[in-house]
């Protein structure tokens, strides 16, 4: 399968409800969202088929998260005022792999019978 920013266009203005920032974006930044959310899935669910609308959906939440409000937050921004307007971030900067959709996940099972496998699972500790 082999990914494209055309096909993306359709995908995302087809099926994905927050698309201003995707839309906003040029081609050239369009690939680097589909080339970054390609390779962080394929790192995650190695040995998995990653469909394209998979990354398509991840591609179009990088493209909100790395706009140029949230950018800031990545960099570990607290707040920034405006004109008068104060935008304030709560939490720090998430890794790529905490950026993944559910639908992204979702859609990675559904193309493997199911089975996202190891990689896409996180092993946790817990107390009793």
């Amino acid at each position: 399968m082999a990914v494209s920013v055309i096909d993306a266009d359709i995908y995302i203005s087809e099926n994905v409800i927050d698309i201003e920032d995707w839309e906003q974006a040029d081609d050239l930044k369009k690939t680097r969202y589909l080339n970054v959310a390609l390779s962080t899935l394929q790192r995650q669910f190695a040995d998995k088929v990653i469909p394209d609308n998979a990354v398509y959906e991840f591609a179009a939440v990088l493209s909100v998260v790395y706009n140029d409000t949230y950018k800031g937050m990545q960099y570990g921004v607290k707040s920034f005022s405006v004109a008068g307007i104060t935008y304030g971030f709560d939490g720090s900067p998430k890794s790529l792999t905490d950026m993944i959709p559910p639908q992204a996940k979702a859609l990675i099972s559904e193309a493997n019978g199911g089975d996202t496998g190891s990689a896409g699972s996180r092993i946790q500790w817990t107390v009793m």
